[in-house]
Formats: structure tokens, sequence, C-alpha cells
């Protein structure tokens, strides 16, 4: 069994004397594991770092064995990152994301596309935190949690929209919300894609897709917490935003 294709790297562990396992995500397979023969090496190692692109061959005898990776970087993303705190917490956020909810061996084109997209824009704090936000929005609706906003679930007029259940994931009008406003959650515009993308607006739209991941993704998939780098690079963008 063999293939190629190109890939995101979301981490690189030390096997053996000088071997490393790679977990990365690829355009056409998916999240993939396997062994890089010298990968610990001090000529490979520096390349290996999350969020590189990279050119991947992957070989193995049989399908379900881990493989061996042949591996070509195309071009890394550590200096935009290691730059901008900014950008190294929301880089981690992404690998950490992606490692945590992606199945292994399932391919996800769409959100592999964005995921490439994204990290392509490291460095641009005007671009960055919407991008982000889109993302997220992105991969909760290829886990199957995307949240609908195109109407009110109670009233089925499309605006004022104003919350989000936290239950169905469907917007809700103030009319339609009445006593349980207090129980929903926020919707700036910001996730309909109405006004201007402020940092106020972001922050809050991420504590909405936030509450989705935690306490809903999180829970079916994996039953354990969300990765700490998510929450760590939501903090660091409000401390930022003032």
């Amino acid at each position: 069994m063999d293939w190629r294709d190109t890939g995101i790297l979301l981490s690189a562990r030390r096997h053996g004397e000088t071997s490393a396992i790679l977990e990365v995500f690829t355009a056409e397979h998916g999240r993939h594991l396997g062994v890089l023969r010298g990968g610990a090496s001090r000529k490979v190692a520096p390349s290996l770092q999350p969020g590189a692109q990279l050119d991947l061959s992957w070989r193995a005898r049989l399908e379900d064995h881990m493989g061996a990776w042949t591996v070509e970087p195309q071009r890394s993303r550590a200096a935009a990152a290691m730059g901008d705190r900014l950008s190294l917490s929301g880089l981690n956020a992404v690998v950490a994301l992606l490692s945590f909810c992606l199945p292994e061996r399932e391919s996800h084109p769409r959100l592999y596309a964005q995921s490439e997209r994204l990290l392509d824009l490291l460095g641009q704090r005007e671009l960055w935190p919407l991008a982000y936000l889109r993302w997220e929005q992105a991969l909760l609706e290829e886990m199957g949690f995307g949240l609908d906003l195109s109407a009110c679930a109670v009233t089925g007029v499309n605006e004022p929209l104003d919350y989000v259940s936290p239950r169905s994931g469907r917007a809700v009008s103030a009319i339609g919300a009445g006593d349980w406003a207090a129980r929903l959650l926020p919707l700036p515009p910001v996730l309909l894609g109405r006004g201007e993308a402020g940092d106020a607006g972001i922050l809050t739209a991420l504590r909405t897709t936030g509450y989705f991941l935690e306490q809903r993704l999180a829970p079916e998939l994996r039953d354990r917490p969300l990765p700490a780098a998510r929450a760590q690079f939501v903090e660091r963008f409000a401390r930022q935003a003032g």
C-alpha cells in the first residue's frame, strides 16, 4: 500500500533513537500517522514544526499498519508563528483541535482547504481572528455540530436574530426567546456575516462556538476535555483586544 499527498503537520514525537511518529492532516487521506526514519535527527527535526506544509509519501505492507513516511518540506510556518504570540497561540489551537476532532484516516477535503488557507494567514493580525472564527464554524459543521442561523427556531422568521439555542444550535429571535433569553447563547452579527468584524464581536462569537466545541462536540467524540490550547488562544486574543 502506498500513496502520495500534501499535508499539514499536527505533531511529531520521538520514536526510538532516531525516528519520529508524525501526525499529519492530509488533503485526501485525512488525519494520518506514520513513522519517519531519521525524523529525530538534528538535520530533519527542525523542519518538523507543527503547522509545516509537507509533501508526503506513505507506504505500508498492509493498509491497517501505521506505515512509514517519506517527507519533503514545502514551507514552514514557524517564522510567522514565532514572531507573534497571538499567532503562535492560534497555531497551537488549530493543530490541537484538528488532532482532537478528526477521526483517523477519514477524508475532509473542505476542512483541509480552509485549514491551509487559515494557517497561511499567520502573522496577519488584521485578518487572522475573523478567519479563525470562520474556521471554527467550518470545523463544527464538518463534525456534525454546525450552527443553523438561517431563521428563528421558534417563530420561523429570519431577522432580527439575537440568540443561539445551546441545545439545538439554531438561531432564536428576541421575540421567540421570551423568558428563556437568559439561558440562550449570544448571536453577534459577525456570526451571521453582517456588520463590522470587530474584536469584541469576534470574542463574543468565539464564546458561542466554544460552547458547542466544549459541551457538545468534545463529550460526543472523545469524552474528554477540549485541548487547553483553544482556551489559551481565546484568552490571549481577549487580552490583546483589551
